[in-house]
């Protein structure tokens, strides 16, 4: 009798284990290098919500913004380890790894709004780039908007003769280097992390990039004038290490992806409000100025970018050129 109780006990308590043990959650590292109030930093968190909610604790995202784990030439590194199980980085960043296909959304003056882009990144041009990431490790899950750039600086930007001679800084691109370069100006490359630091110290003089980063970073505290130009498009890629991905169980994917598609149009949401939101408190700061070209100044933007789509050719692939200008003309 003593024997059976203690069997029975045993098996009690393996059995108390084990159903602890199948009772852990999966987790989810969730890397970014933005604030957690960017329209990104906010979808990252909607998407948290959504993937817990509904796989009812089975998955839990934990979100790192900010650049708290890695910054933006560390992380893409870091999924491919398994360091992290996702990220949102920016599409430029696949480029140095090889799919220089993923510039095209770079080339300036390519696309006038978003209606344009989601033809393009909620199509079949979009879904093949996204598909190219397998090569490297890499299960590209969707496009979140970012607005289009502007360039930001201490005196005043009206004209592409306004802003030669200055160091702007750029996010790792090739494309955003020819950018800068076709106006006269001078691209350093920089991790967002450090720009509002070097643009106080005056290390650069001015910088590329969303109105939303421009004030959610506080760039716009130590930036006098900005050049609302919108001459590129600026949008991430969400992405999930694909041996990880690969392994979780059927339904727990199909119910992320869900989770992820509802993610995503709450992102471009977002990033349509928080955009506008950006401009009008910048405005209201009183420290910087925002302006907008007139429609001759905006042509002679146009003007010196617009032979960087052309030049840019030979990298990206002139095919994937041509595939996205159709796409946006139909």
């Amino acid at each position: 009798m003593k024997r059976l109780i203690t069997s029975m006990a045993v098996t009690a308590a393996f059995t108390v284990a084990g159903s602890a043990f199948a009772a852990d959650p999966i987790i989810i590292k969730f890397s970014h290098v933005v604030a957690t109030d960017t329209p990104k930093g906010q979808a990252a968190e909607y998407f948290k919500k959504l993937a817990e909610e509904r796989t009812k604790g089975q998955v839990k995202v934990n979100i790192y913004p900010n650049s708290q784990l890695y910054k933006d030439k560390e992380e893409l590194e870091a999924l491919q380890m398994g360091s992290v199980q996702m990220l949102a980085p920016t599409t430029s960043k696949f480029g140095p790894m090889g799919l220089k296909e993923f510039e095209v959304f770079d080339l300036p003056y390519l696309f006038t709004n978003e209606e344009q882009v989601h033809k393009v990144t909620r199509g079949p041009v979009g879904q093949s780039l996204l598909k190219k990431l397998e090569s490297k490790g890499i299960k590209g899950l969707a496009f979140w908007d970012n607005g289009f750039r502007v360039f930001s600086a201490n005196k005043p930007i009206r004209s592409p003769e306004d802003i030669k001679g200055l160091k702007i800084r750029i996010n790792s691109s090739k494309v955003n280097t020819a950018i800068v370069q076709s106006v006269g100006a001078l691209p350093q490359t920089m991790a967002l992390s450090e720009v509002y630091q070097a643009l106080q110290t005056g290390v650069v003089d001015g910088a590329d990039g969303n109105i939303s980063n421009l004030y959610t970073q506080k760039q716009y505290e130590v930036q006098k004038y900005v050049a609302d130009t919108r001459h590129s498009y600026s949008g991430y890629a969400v992405v999930v290490n694909k041996k990880f991905w690969d392994g979780l169980p059927a339904d727990i994917r199909t119910t992320l992806e869900g989770a992820m598609k509802d993610a995503s149009e709450y992102n471009d949401m977002m990033a349509e409000k928080d955009n506008a939101k950006a401009y009008a408190a910048i405005k209201a700061s009183g420290k910087t100025q925002v302006y907008a070209p007139t429609p001759t100044e905006k042509a002679a933007w146009v003007k010196a970018m617009q032979p960087v789509q052309n030049d840019m050719a030979s990298r990206i692939g002139p095919d994937i050129i041509k595939a996205v200008r159709t796409a946006v003309a139909k």
